[in-house]
């Protein structure tokens, strides 16, 4: 295969080209970014007096918002030369909006300005990945996910222990709630080195543009084993919530027995834990999904997020029980992150990679909106244990008809 980058590599590092660097670079400087200010955000909206179901809207809402990003995105990305400038609009676009809670004061503000955010990162996730699967050849594709993924998870680490530190230095000298709003205005930061990393070390080929197609069409001319596979991955998004949510039931599970300031900080340090798994498992996950079964890995994955959800059902104030929750969660996630797009590389023919990119996002992001908004309802209209319950069910569901769909004939993904 030529060098898809024209770096002159060579065969000896034709996967880990300037573009796969650049992708995971541009990625730990937008999640350290957005994730200090994620990691945060729950003690911010507890501090501005909203309720937990608030948390589930703000969340929710983004992820619609970022699904017809994504959808829309795909479907355009097919028609143009370069994805380039769009992409590195979109990565602007998620710094701004998240340094902007930094002038939230109330949960309404927040929710508009996660939305914002939230579409940039939706605009620029198709394109980026169809141009990172265009940069590889097929059978290292879990490889190159994976260090993309690694370079994402590494800044989800770095992000909320930036956070961490910046409020042990701020102190006590002025109220919680302008720290945390400090604390955004300099997450402002690494999302915009994001913007400027993608623009300098990622080189694009120019396409041919491609007809044009009404959306249903297009989405409708995706091969039907790509389509399969996106139910079971829909049936699993709608248990996955988003996991702030853990943050927030650590700090209420922690609060009476260690005091509301220390639960913060264990809540915040669980939170780095389970980005750090994140992160070390990324790549690992990737390289054995090139040597066996990606479609059963992510089954097996799945399959985890529904034991870390049926552990939150029933909690105890047990810094160990509650840490390794957090571990499965950060594992779990690793594995879906990676190999989802991994295995949709594989099914999709490169003249509508973008679109069907786009649309495993927008099942995505349609799953993380349902979830979300349905566990903070349970959670603030019965109990915490009602969501968590609720997903359990859901994500045990998707992992049992992903691993059905392994056995299919035209599934597997073995030797690909």
């Amino acid at each position: 295969m030529d060098d898809p980058t024209g770096d002159g590599q060579g065969e000896r590092s034709r996967w880990l080209n300037r573009n796969i660097v650049g992708m995971g670079l541009t990625s730990f400087f937008s999640d350290a970014g957005h994730e200090a200010a994620t990691s945060i955000l729950p003690m911010f909206i507890q501090a501005i007096g909203a309720p937990p179901v608030a948390l589930g809207v703000i969340e929710g809402a983004a992820d619609a918002i970022s699904s017809f990003a994504k959808l829309g995105a795909g479907w355009t990305g097919d028609w143009f030369k370069h994805r380039k400038p769009l992409v590195v609009g979109g990565y602007t676009l998620t710094a701004v909006g998240v340094g902007a809670f930094a002038l939230a004061t109330n949960w309404i503000t927040i929710c508009i300005a996660r939305a914002a955010a939230w579409f940039g990162r939706g605009a620029r996730g198709p394109l980026r990945d169809s141009i990172l699967a265009e940069s590889v050849p097929p059978d290292a594709y879990g490889r190159a996910f994976g260090f993309e993924r690694a370079g994402d998870s590494l800044g989800a680490v770095l992000g909320p222990a930036l956070a961490l530190a910046l409020l042990g230095l701020l102190g006590s000298a002025q109220p919680a709630v302008d720290r945390y709003r400090t604390i955004f205005l300099i997450s402002l930061a690494p999302g915009l080195l994001a913007a400027l990393s993608f623009g300098i070390l990622v080189k694009e080929r120019a396409r041919p543009e491609r007809k044009r197609q009404a959306i249903l069409k297009a989405v409708g001319s995706l091969p039907t084993t790509f389509k399969l596979f996106l139910v079971a991955v829909g049936i699993f998004g709608i248990g996955d919530f988003a996991h702030t949510l853990l943050i927030l039931r650590a700090v209420q599970v922690l609060t009476p027995s260690h005091g509301a300031a220390a639960a913060n900080r264990i809540a915040v340090i669980f939170y780095i834990v389970h980005n750090l798994i994140y992160t070390s498992m990324s790549y690992p996950v990737g390289a054995v999904g090139d040597k066996t079964d990606k479609v059963k890995l992510l089954a097996g994955g799945y399959l985890i997020a529904a034991v870390m959800a049926a552990g939150f059902v029933v909690t105890a104030p047990s810094i160990w029980y509650l840490g390794l929750l957090f571990f499965l969660g950060g594992f779990f996630l690793a594995v879906q992150d990676t190999l989802e797009r991994a295995i949709g590389a594989h099914f999709l023919p490169k003249d509508s990679s973008t679109m069907g990119f786009g649309v495993l996002a927008t099942v995505n992001g349609i799953g993380d909106f349902v979830s979300s908004f349905v566990v903070g309802l349970l959670w603030t209209r019965i109990t915490p244990a009602a969501g968590f319950a609720y997903s359990a069910i859901l994500t045990g569901a998707g992992a049992t008809l992903m691993m059905f769909l392994s056995t299919k004939r035209g599934v597997q993904t073995n030797n690909m």
